[in-house]
């Protein structure tokens, strides 16, 4: 009973007399991430417990869908709980199909809310105050339902009343019976657990390669002592899904870089929280560890050894406190000769400001401006010390003559710091056997409504030739909220790769697949990201804009890479076609109904008058449409003949002078 009431004075604080509900974050059945305080702008919150199989909820949905109906016109937000041991996101999602439950039903794997708010049954309802956060209410929906007993309409509406109260800003006046529904088997909190042997193994493996001396985390794990003074905070970041920084979807993919934490861990370290977290027997592993992870930066070094070349980053100093813009420089490369790069490795000048660091080259002729993604090399993120190197056999090629394009991310830590970081390339000695290359599903039509919570933009890549995949990263900027990567194939089968429910672009992570995943040709890889362009958007800089494309972070990008390599392409015959790949670019962005061309109602704007002109004489097949080929035919004809005039201008030209 000690642990119970322990568990309860952490998540419900009292004042006053009001239970206050702290927050979580979780997924529903269809891998929607919800976090409880992003709907504070919310009148009420109602959260209803749900279970598969028990005839007491199914018996109910027509109530609580004539309940949500009641309060449509209203800023009242409906959600249930599953908690279930023995259901699992996908029978969730198939009761939710047979049953029609259109609520989103949050998954309680660990089962860490549902014993916070103390839930026993299903069909219990609970009854949130946004302004507050205080429990106004929990109980039945209403007094229709019995055990095997129903009646014909109910007498009281128990949940309706509580809204209305809140609503209203009035005392709630209840006399409810509890609530009646099917018993959920909700597991004690482990009581025997091992600070030396269970707790400390699990923080060396998920947190400490950004939470020791020095690191890019604002406190080291350097002992139980300071472990146990940041309990209540771990605790929180656990329960919010805030740490670690891993925002994919469990649930989806397989990936060699994983840094999150798995959901029977997160349920170890939290009860250990919440059972006082205890010191145990036996020596403080965090003690040893944090000492020689010390050493081992005093030491810094070339993880893999002596690179072949060095990049020297800029200095820069970082400030005390603010927001930093991304810092972006073209370094010379001095290369005379073209080099094949094999691995990275980084040296952070400072690690508490150096959030994360992205490398690429850029063509020696490229006058324009080029992009760290336009020859991608490899990248830094807190954590990821001790080299990183290509997939067995490729490599990544750079030209003679060209610059290093440099991407830096700092996050100011209280201190002013200069930072000078070091990038060390590896080169082969010899070409490898095939090509690593980079790509990107882009859209820059996007247009993102100003004040709109859940705005979606979608674009996609047609794969000509079969390809191996080995890495996804979804980028957008601020307004950013969440992107998937989805794989249809010729056979029209469809599989989600990769989901990210919960963006956070300060965290650019690229997603490693355990195993190469095949893409036979004619694969469209579609790239879809939802953006919040609301107040409710933390780090929204407005609200009230209507965002377009644009390289800065207050502008947005759809910004879907991936990294490949063609399984019939080696380094002595290269079939990759630059200029094939951008119009396969355009069609992916332009093509709004994704059949694999483009129609002339599809066209408007500036790419109306750019394109119109090639359904005359290069729609080949008049399908009325333009597909890949025909507009790489097009693209190639305008850049021959611009350069034809431009050929001509100059002779004219040289023609006057004499």
């Amino acid at each position: 009973m000690k642990r119970i009431f322990l568990t309860f004075l952490f998540i419900f604080g009292t004042s006053a007399g009001a239970t206050t509900v702290e927050n979580f974050m979780l997924l529903d059945q269809h891998g929607d991430s919800h976090e409880l305080y992003y709907y504070s702008d919310a009148d009420a919150i109602t959260l209803i417990v749900q279970g598969n199989g028990c005839p007491i909820i199914r018996n109910a949905l027509p109530d609580l869908k004539a309940l949500r109906d009641q309060f449509v016109e209203e800023n009242v937000v409906f959600l249930m709980l599953n908690a279930n041991p023995q259901d699992n996101r996908q029978s969730i999602l198939e009761e939710s199909v047979e049953w029609e439950i259109d609520f989103p039903v949050l998954v309680d794997e660990t089962q860490l809310i549902a014993r916070a708010l103390g839930v026993t049954r299903t069909a219990e309802a609970f009854v949130i105050n946004p302004k507050t956060w205080e429990l106004v209410y929990r109980g039945p929906v209403n007094d229709r339902l019995g055990y095997e007993r129903q009646k014909i309409e109910a007498e009281e509406n128990y949940v309706a009343d509580a809204i209305y109260a809140v609503k209203n800003s009035e005392t709630l006046s209840v006399n409810a019976v509890g609530a009646k529904g099917c018993l959920i088997n909700i597991d004690e909190p482990q009581s025997e657990i091992s600070y030396t042997e269970d707790v400390a193994p699990v923080l060396k493996a998920r947190c400490m390669n950004c939470h020791t001396q020095g690191g890019i985390a604002p406190w080291a794990m350097s002992s139980y002592d300071m472990v146990r003074g940041f309990s209540p905070m771990i605790r929180e970041v656990l329960r919010t899904n805030r740490m670690p920084p891993w925002h994919a979807d469990p649930h989806v993919g397989d990936w060699s870089n994983y840094r999150g934490i798995p959901a029977d861990e997160k349920k170890l370290i939290v009860d250990w929280i919440e059972s006082g977290a205890e010191r145990g027997e036996g020596a403080d592993p965090l003690v040893a560890f944090a000492t020689a992870t010390l050493q081992e930066e005093s030491e810094a070094s070339w993880s893999s050894g002596m690179p072949d070349l060095i990049v020297n980053v800029p200095a820069y100093e970082v400030p005390a406190s603010g927001v930093v813009d991304y810092q972006t420089y073209e370094i010379p490369s001095n290369l005379e000769e073209g080099v094949w790069v094999r691995g990275l490795d980084v040296i952070p000048g400072n690690t508490n400001v150096v959030h994360h660091l992205l490398v690429g080259s850029i063509e020696a002729n490229n006058e324009s401006g080029g992009s760290v993604f336009d020859n991608y090399i490899g990248g830094y993120a807190p954590g990821t010390r001790g080299g990183s190197f290509l997939p067995e056999d490729t490599g990544i090629y750079i030209e003679p003559g060209s610059k290093y394009a440099v991407q830096m991310h700092y996050t100011p830590y209280g201190k002013a710091v200069v930072d000078e970081t070091q990038i060390g390339i590896y080169l082969y000695d010899e070409p490898p056997k095939s090509y690593l290359r980079h790509g990107v599903v882009i859209d820059y039509q996007l247009a993102i409504p100003p004040n709109v919570k859940a705005h979606e933009e979608a674009a996609y890549f047609q794969f000509d030739k079969d390809a191996e995949l080995y890495t996804i990263l979804p980028h957008s900027h601020y307004r950013g909220r969440s992107s998937t990567f989805e794989a249809i194939y010729p056979d029209d089968t469809r599989e989600l790769l990769l989901s990210v429910p919960n963006y956070d672009f300060n965290w650019q992570t690229g997603y490693n697949f355990t195993e190469p995943k095949f893409i036979p040709a004619g694969t469209k890889l579609i790239h879809r990201t939802v953006y919040d362009n609301s107040k409710q958007n933390f780090a929204n800089p407005d609200p009230d804009k209507l965002v377009t494309w644009g390289l800065q972070s207050w502008d947005e990008m759809l910004y879907g890479d991936f990294v490949f390599r063609w399984i019939d392409e080696t380094t002595d015959n290269p079939i990759h076609s630059n200029g094939r790949f951008r119009a396969a670019q355009a069609i992916g962005f332009l093509d709004k109904d994704m059949d694999g061309g483009i129609e002339r109602d599809e066209l408007s704007g500036s790419m109306a008058k750019r394109f119109i002109p090639a359904f005359q004489h290069f729609d080949t097949n008049s399908d009325a449409a333009l597909g890949v080929d025909e507009l790489y035919a097009y693209q190639t004809f305008v850049a021959e003949r611009r350069q034809a005039a431009a050929q001509a201008a100059a002779s004219s030209q040289a023609t006057l002078e004499e």
